[in-house]
């Protein structure tokens, strides 16, 4: 299953010519994962206080097409691509008016909020994790 959301761009996220500043990309695509974690039942104020568990990434790779441009309407798509014992690999790309604007290969792990090393993803969430996991078809 692939994980579908839209976020306007806001005047805030641009620089003076009204092009999106792109560490504000980054802003956004975190608020996104947020939400794509909440879909599958581990929302991360419970992720992250609750059950003590982040999720900091350890890779990202951006591929930046055209520049997007205030009031855009961004339509993200998120696909798990890598399920690993503390890793999780996604693939985004983001959208407008149906021109690519921007690819990442992203890379997280989940870590203990107390020890901040790798550890294992719960159950619950590595088996909603692998519901999500795009197969290749040859």
């Amino acid at each position: 299953m692939v994980f579908h959301t839209t976020r306007p761009l806001r005047f805030g996220d641009c620089d003076p010519s009204g092009i999106a500043y792109f560490p504000s990309y980054l802003n956004i695509l975190i608020g996104v994962l947020e939400d794509f974690f909440a879909s599958i039942g581990a929302d991360w104020k419970s992720l992250n206080h609750d059950r003590q568990i982040a999720t900091p990434t350890v890779r990202l790779d951006l591929t930046f097409v055209k520049p997007g441009f205030h009031a855009d309407q961004l339509d993200f798509t998120l696909k798990v691509t890598a399920v690993g014992g503390s890793s999780l690999s996604l693939d985004h790309e983001v959208r407008a008016n149906g021109d690519l604007l921007w690819t990442a290969k992203h890379k997280l792990v989940a870590t203990s909020s107390t020890t901040h090393k790798a550890r294992a993803w719960p159950d619950d969430i590595r088996a909603a994790l692998l519901n999500h996991l795009e197969t290749v078809h040859a």
